[in-house]
């Protein structure tokens, strides 16, 4: 029987958050007498989000830009276990290894649903010593915080061009109106371009795309403060710790923030202690 995978609890919140913001402007937009539909042009859509997308393309890679893609579902639907689950088998698993032993573990690997833990549990079982354990899973460690941080680089990149876009959609909208001075019924559509690119620009920027990349930063952030603790609790599985004991810590672990900035734990590096309890 393999492992279940989760299918994850929906971010209310993110979901309406583009939708309400988007409906507050148009209604502050009628709300000073002016129509909604003046806020939708294809022009200025087709020169922001062309040109943002084109820049996109040139500064990642289509792999790059394809993980984002995939990882956009994640804005809306977190995927990350609550911690109080993780906690309970990560018990479980010290409750079974202080009595028969951390090899009794071995069969309750196939059904582990975390593939991090999975993986963790199976180099415990193997026998490697707690250094080279813990400096194997910090390698790998890495690796997915590297991994999970790009698709947030991408939609970040993507917010600081919009603007600039939007800029350069307005002053193409102004060198319209400045090419048909003579025939004043074209000079509205011109203008309507230039102010509307700009805010198509700022935003896309403002209300999509730089929201996405903190999002998924903040999910990176939560996964790899999850490994800490993963890590953490096999190292103190294989040291024999006290299961209560454990779950204390582990408690309060999951509770510490993620350093401003960075995806790392402060308990990241210490040693476990060498007494058993």
């Amino acid at each position: 029987m393999g492992p279940k995978r989760r299918a994850g609890r929906l971010d209310l919140l993110a979901i309406a958050g583009v939708p309400v913001s988007v409906a507050l402007i148009l209604a502050g937009q009628m709300l000073e007498g002016g129509r909604a539909h003046t806020l939708f042009q294809a022009t200025a859509a087709l020169i922001v989000f062309g040109g943002t997308a084109g820049a996109v393309m040139v500064s990642f890679s289509t792999a790059e830009v394809m993980d984002a893609l995939r990882r956009l579902p994640a804005v809306f639907v977190d995927r990350l276990e609550p911690a109080r689950e993780a906690i309970a088998r990560v018990s479980m698993y010290a409750i079974k290894a202080r009595r028969l032993g951390v090899m009794s573990l071995e069969e309750d690997l196939t059904d582990e649903p975390d593939d991090f833990l999975r993986r963790a549990l199976g180099l415990a079982v193997d026998g490697t010593s707690q250094s080279q354990l813990r400096s194997a899973l910090e390698i790998e460690m890495d690796s997915l915080a590297e991994a999970d941080d790009a698709p947030a680089r991408v939609f970040d990149a993507a917010g600081g061009y919009a603007p600039t876009v939007g800029i350069l959609g307005a002053v193409i909208g102004l060198i319209h109106v400045m090419e048909n001075l003579a025939e004043p019924a074209k000079l509205g559509a011109g203008i309507a371009v230039a102010f509307v690119a700009t805010v198509y620009g700022v935003g896309s920027a403002n209300l999509i795309l730089l929201p996405i990349a903190t999002k998924l930063r903040i999910r990176a952030a939560a996964a790899a403060r999850r490994r800490e603790m993963l890590v953490h609790a096999v190292l103190a599985i294989q040291d024999g710790m006290n299961p209560r004991i454990l779950e204390e810590r582990l408690t309060a672990f999951e509770a510490v923030p993620a350093r401003k900035g960075t995806a790392e734990s402060p308990y990241r590096g210490l040693a476990l202690p060498e007494t058993r309890i």
